[in-house]
């Protein structure tokens, strides 16, 4: 019997990401813009299933091919003929939705690999009756050769990503390695070329020395530069003795048609910082130029309170193992006014609450760029997964000197983090009614602080390549007493010097500053929140980490020791800080549920949490700004790791809690998105049924006019490299 944790369950939660309404408010010429920007972001992001797994590819096209042919209800009744259960039946279409949902079979929350909770032998049984096999029985088949067994595999390393003997991932050739990963790095450093759209692949040279191929992602082939190209980097170097090669020309296709329909959205521009933005991200795509993805987001950045929001490109950097390459995502929203005004308050109140943060003045940045901070209602969210709220761009240099924008995804909070009371776990039955009357609110006001002034605060310490620092040589490092040691050399980035803790790290510093203010009576005014419900709000703000924090041990993998999702490290981390705490502010009791099986029991002492609770944090939260501040590697590694520790001894036995976790685990929501379509001078707007069945539709009609040239395209470039991978 395969594990649970490797398995979606049948009755996982399918939710329709409302947006139809906003969508119809929208002009004519608005519509057309939501449309092409859409058009890009779908295209682009199949470049997932690139990133993800070598098998991805195949199992994308090949679930496409058999849904095209019969829709899931057809190919239902197809399946009783086989000896499919309705059971099976319904595993394999919640398999299938996963795939589209997560683009590839690794869940991109948590990093772990998921299979079809069928016998093998009835799925192959059933792709061999189809409608997909008769017609095309040579092409179908070539596709199962290549994904049948690693959709079933569940070897140690395939269990999940991770880099060489740790699992999988496709941003290195299989043969690479953490020395590999840290040796690119300091290469790529070195010659100004930023790691977000690349990957690596180690060969053989011709004189049979390794070769690391650097490979950037591009509509153009050709590595020789245009007369127009000032930031061109292809080229073979030779760096601390080894060879490097900068190519372009990754997910080739695939980036054609992302600057194809960002061309068509031009047409349709509000505004020329729009026009701009577009041309520079066209640009980007094209020649594989980061630099023009900067341009185009400093444009991005300016254009304050559009009616359709968007961002697109190799965003964040959560699953790449060495954590410096973006996977592909792309979004388009129509903001929500409502909302958007709170959102609007807490940014003019930012310069007054940043001063509360507990580090000295030094430590935060010189001027507050007011950012954009919009609701959104999502339309399109193409890549692994959606997120709640986001905080972009991730460039650091102009998230200091420029600003940023902060956007929470309306639609997405109101339905991913509902639950039935039933279903609540590990907390006490006092404690329900109240988690589940305030827990979007609260959550609401933790996205806008972790957003705006977590993400958006706190300076970097850098010396620049005339040799000039950006603070004072008189300033003191608060946690040491002594004079700044440490900083960013020109070059060097928060990403590129933390590498593989500084996703979670930074997330982890954000939830500590919404924690941190979310009991400040303005903030919660802002919100909506007085009296005794603006107390319930921020008790169950802090009540939903502690939980979190329990929930997060879902993620972590004792045979590895490996932490497989950054926000659930992160709360693991902040519930240590407070368990740490003492004073009986916080327990984790470990008990037998009415079911007879084990279970957990959190308390929270709410009366502790302005005075022991804000101490823990207030000290833990100082810490990781200062070390992320002076690039105090060494000491922000020791503080986290050592945090992210999970043992088995006593008083907490956290692997035993583990094993409760996975027993308890509820799995995470999928949505179902529309699909727009151009009929002459309108916009048409297709819904779909919240369920599997309507996930798995709204994909096989996504790509309807071009969809066999995709398939065939994505074939092509997971064929050219499955070679990168044959030994894994």
């Amino acid at each position: 019997m395969v594990d649970s944790q490797y398995i979606l369950p049948n009755d996982v939660g399918i939710s329709l990401l409302d947006c139809q309404g906003a969508f119809r408010l929208l002009s004519t010429e608005e519509k057309l813009y939501a449309h092409y920007l859409s058009r890009a972001s779908w295209y682009g992001g199949l470049v997932v299933l690139l990133q993800t797994s070598p098998e991805s590819p195949a199992i994308y096209v090949l679930l496409q091919k058999l849904f095209r042919a019969q829709g899931p209800s057809e190919l239902g009744g197809l399946a009783a003929t086989v000896g499919i259960t309705p059971e099976e039946y319904q595993a394999f279409l919640v398999y299938a939705a996963g795939v589209y949902s997560n683009m590839g079979n690794y869940k991109s929350f948590g990093d772990t690999k998921f299979v079809p909770n069928l016998p093998q032998e009835k799925l192959k049984a059933l792709v061999w009756k189809s409608a997909a096999y008769q017609q095309k029985r040579e092409e179908v088949e070539s596709l199962w050769k290549v994904c049948g067994q690693l959709m079933y595999s569940l070897d140690d390393r395939q269990k999940q990503l991770g880099l060489g003997a740790k699992g999988i991932t496709t941003y290195f050739s299989g043969n690479c390695e953490l020395k590999d990963a840290e040796l690119a790095q300091k290469f790529l450093d070195s010659k100004g070329i930023s790691a977000y759209n690349t990957r690596l692949f180690k060969t053989a040279g011709t004189d049979g020395k390794p070769l690391y191929e650097v490979r950037q992602a591009s509509a153009v082939k050709d590595d020789e530069p245009s007369k127009s190209e000032k930031d061109h980097k292809c080229g073979v170097y030779q760096f601390d003795g080894e060879t490097f090669q900068v190519v372009r020309g990754d997910y080739s296709p695939l980036m054609k048609k992302v600057a194809e329909n960002l061309e068509k959205a031009k047409s349709h521009a509000a505004t020329p910082t729009v026009t701009a933005m577009l041309e520079q991200y066209i640009r980007s795509f094209n020649t594989g130029s980061i630099e023009a993805h900067k341009e185009g987001s400093k444009h991005w950045i300016k254009d304050a309170g559009p009616i359709v929001e968007s961002y697109i490109g190799f965003i964040e950097s959560y699953r790449d193992p060495y954590g410096s390459r973006g996977e592909f995502e792309g979004f388009v929203a129509v903001v929500n006014k409502d909302m958007s005004a709170k959102f609007a308050q807490l940014v003019e109140s930012a310069e007054r609450l940043l001063p509360e943060l507990p580090w000295p003045k030094e430590f935060e940045k010189d001027i507050f760029l007011k950012p954009d901070f919009t609701s959104l209602d999502v339309l399109t969210f193409a890549g692994s997964g959606i997120p709640a709220g986001i905080n972009i761009p991730n460039y650091d240099d102009i998230r200091q000197t420029v600003g940023f924008k902060n956007v929470s995804l309306g639609n997405v909070l109101a339905v991913a983090y509902s639950t039935q009371k039933e279903k609540l776990t590990f907390l006490q039955e006092e404690d329900k009614d109240l988690y589940i009357k305030w827990r979007n609110p609260s959550f609401e006001v933790q996205v806008g602080l972790h957003e705006l002034l977590g993400h958006g605060s706190g300076k970097l310490f850098v010396q620049d390549k005339q040799g000039k620092f950006n603070f004072d040589s008189s300033v003191v490092n608060p946690e040491t007493g002594e004079m700044i040691k440490s900083w960013y050399n020109h070059g060097e980035t928060w990403d590129s010097k933390f590498s593989t803790v500084a996703s979670s790290y930074e997330e982890c510093r954000a939830e500590c500053v919404g924690m941190y203010l979310c009991l400040n009576r303005e903030v919660l005014k802002i919100f909506g929140h007085d009296g005794t419900d603006a107390d319930d709000v921020a008790y169950v703000n802090w009540l939903t980490m502690v939980r979190a924090g329990v929930l997060g041990l879902e993620f972590y993998t004792p045979e590895s020791q490996k932490w497989r999702q950054a926000h659930m490290q992160a709360r693991f981390v902040i519930l240590r800080v407070l368990l740490e705490a003492g004073q009986g502010f916080v327990t984790v009791r470990q008990t037998t549920g009415a079911d007879g099986k084990p279970d957990a029991v959190i308390t929270l002492d709410r009366t502790k949490i302005a005075t022991v609770g804000m101490a823990a944090i207030k000290s833990f939260l100082r810490k990781l700004q200062v070390y992320k501040t002076t690039a105090d590697v060494e000491s922000g590694r020791a503080l986290y790791s050592s945090y992210s520790e999970v043992t088995d001894s006593d008083p907490y036995r956290f692997l035993t809690l583990r094993d409760t976790v996975l027993l308890r685990k509820e799995a995470r929501k999928m949505f179902v998105q529309a699909n727009t379509r151009v009929e002459g001078d309108d916009v048409h707007f297709v819904n779909y049924e919240a369920s599997a069945s309507g996930l798995i539709q709204s994909f096989v009609e996504r790509f309807g006019e071009d969809d066999e040239r995709l398939e065939w395209n994505l074939q092509e470039l997971a064929v050219r490299d499955g070679h990168s991978w044959n030994n894994v």
